[in-house]
């Protein structure tokens, strides 16, 4: 990573060149929040071992304490290009409700904006909790002329551990835990009951 730039109040950026593949490592540091990604990374450890770096020298390089951190998310997303109605899609494979298949069935209507999001808390204290987002990126303009660009729906899954960390816990080890529990639900719940049927729907359209 080369590119460092100051983007005013956002905070500052570092980040590497994209590879014709779309590859792209990058960090951010911001008032209240850092952040480190990597997309689509070739071997997913590469993003593990960047993530657990970060953590590993934010306590010693930046003054970061766990007692410090009031959140610390855990995220994996998924893209798939779709040129056509993003909602329309959405709301076809993943509605499944009577209330909105039934809104759906309104002569003349088109979806202009399905984008479901579901948070659940995983343990009692509510201080571990799961989100489940998709993001759709079709408007009405290109409802209206028929005409879509071939876009991304985003798929993000992630893991939230509220509070500060105890005094003997790493932030690392706390951001392993997170990613073992959204691996198992990943697997478990969201695999074959959103992605693969976003994806087979793409697929015969």
């Amino acid at each position: 990573m080369r590119n460092f730039y100051n983007r005013g109040e956002s905070g500052f950026i570092l980040e590497e060149d994209k590879e014709e593949v779309g590859q792209q490592r990058w960090m951010s540091l911001e008032t209240q929040r850092i952040c480190s990604g990597y997309l689509n990374p070739k071997n997913p450890e590469d993003c593990l071992e960047q993530n657990r770096l970060m953590l590993e020298l934010v306590p010693y390089m930046l003054s970061v304490s766990p007692l410090d951190c009031e959140a610390l998310d855990y995220i994996v997303g998924f893209d798939f290009s779709y040129r056509g109605n993003h909602d329309a899609l959405v709301a076809e494979v993943l509605g499944a409700n009577h209330a909105v298949d039934s809104l759906l069935q309104i002569p003349g209507s088109q979806a202009l904006n399905y984008e479901p999001s579901i948070t659940l808390s995983l343990d009692d204290s509510c201080r571990c909790q799961a989100r489940l987002l998709i993001e759709t990126r079709t408007n009405a303009y290109q409802v209206k002329r028929e005409e879509y660009p071939d876009e991304q729906i985003s798929v993000f899954f992630t893991l939230r551990q509220y509070g500060s960390q105890t005094a003997d816990t790493r932030l690392e080890d706390t951001m392993l835990d997170l990613k073992a529990r959204s691996d198992r639900l990943l697997n478990e719940y969201v695999i074959d009951q959103v992605l693969r049927p976003l994806a087979q729907a793409i697929s015969t359209k």
